[in-house]
């Protein structure tokens, strides 16, 4: 999408992206590699900050980590659903957790793609421009 900016140099409004990640370091190198790709990014470090930076900044994708301090990846989908101007906002979760259990839970908690750390970065990256383009919310499965 393109605005003009006071009727001259047009700029690009950038998909806000929320990472939500207890590791400081992941969390630097996801934001710095989707501003390199032209999203906003911004960060949470745990469940309780997450919901409150959701709702302040209505980010367009969430990714999210599921072992989070102050309610995990877990509570926060659930909670993410209850809020309405919430519950649409695709979700993409990248964990270290063994996906044997946990990504069938999260997919059923509406999340629109599960990743195990390291992810393949390109994946990821198609994931969530895929995502966006298409306008998943809560419950979508994203093409195969």
């Amino acid at each position: 999408m393109r605005a003009e900016s006071n009727g001259q140099t047009p700029t690009v409004n950038r998909a806000k992206i929320m990472v939500v990640d207890d590791d400081p370091d992941l969390r630097q190198a996801l934001t710095l590699r989707l501003r390199a790709n032209n999203f906003d990014a911004i960060n949470a470090c745990d469940g309780y900050s997450a919901i409150a930076l959701a709702q302040k900044e209505k980010p367009q994708l969430i990714i999210l980590d599921l072992g989070l301090p102050a309610g995990d990846g877990f509570a926060v989908l659930k909670n993410l659903q209850q809020l309405p101007a919430l519950a649409n906002i695709p979700v993409i979760v990248l964990t270290a957790r063994d996906p044997e259990g946990n990504e069938t839970r999260t997919l059923g908690l509406g999340a629109v793609a599960f990743f195990q750390k390291p992810a393949d970065n390109e994946e990821l990256l198609g994931v969530i421009r895929t995502s966006l383009q298409a306008g998943w919310g809560w419950g979508g499965k994203l093409p195969s």
